[in-house]
């Protein structure tokens, strides 16, 4: 099976996605790129996680041709090949509806700087994208319009897209640019958030880049760990 292992990956955290409540029913989608060939597994349209198997993920190229699988592949395949076009460090993208972003997204904020880990996106303001119908090239469009060096964007009235060097960390982020969400949401019902500084942000960003365990030999620190 092409792309196996990645196929696997994709069903193991369809279920974790749902499971942890960042996407409910058949929302959401996960993909990874691999460079090398040019290939990307896309979770399939319409089907429950906890129903999905390997074989169900779709392997598109960047160009929107089903490469193998029988399944219709997520109707948001244009959306994920614009991550991968914007980001060549990208190597998986994750969508969510998750219910803060959601919500944040419903006013067309950005997410801002109301707790540091935000600074895990590489930006200190995650932008919200023009409102357009899912699964179609216009959306896709407004995202490139206003990703620029964020590993997140907002999804005007709909939701939020991550990406990562794994999917482990594409989801990651997603888990927490939910929590800066629910924080500026939680914030704003008491009163005016205290936004951090671009300064401190790029304090945090830069330590961002040491923090945690040391890297093995050949790997290379993404600067997301928190």
């Amino acid at each position: 099976m092409l792309m196996e292992k990645e196929r696997i990956e994709i069903a193991e955290y369809g279920r974790k996605m749902s499971s942890s409540g960042l996407s409910k029913g058949t929302s959401g989608n996960i993909s990874i790129y691999d460079p090398e060939t040019g290939y990307m597994a896309i979770s399939p349209s319409g089907l429950d996680y906890f129903s999905t198997q390997p074989e169900d993920i779709v392997v598109m190229d960047l160009k929107n041709n089903i490469i193998d699988g029988t399944r219709k592949p997520s109707s948001e395949h244009g959306l994920h090949t614009v991550m991968y076009q914007n980001k060549p460090e990208a190597r998986a993208a994750v969508h969510t509806h998750s219910t803060f972003c959601t919500t944040i997204s419903c006013l067309n904020m950005p997410l801002r700087a109301v707790h540091y880990v935000i600074g895990g996106a590489g930006v200190p303001e995650v932008p919200c994208a023009e409102y357009a119908t899912f699964g179609t090239m216009e959306l896709a469009e407004n995202v490139e319009k206003v990703i620029g060096k964020s590993k997140a964007v907002l999804l005007a009235n709909h939701g939020l897209v991550t990406c990562g060097p794994t999917l482990a960390k594409a989801f990651g982020l997603a888990v927490n640019v939910e929590f800066v969400a629910e924080m500026q949401w939680r914030a704003s019902c008491m009163g005016n958030p205290v936004v951090l500084s671009n300064a401190e942000m790029d304090v945090v960003m830069e330590s961002f880049k040491s923090y945690g365990q040391p890297s093995k030999a050949g790997e290379k620190k993404d600067g997301t760990g928190y």
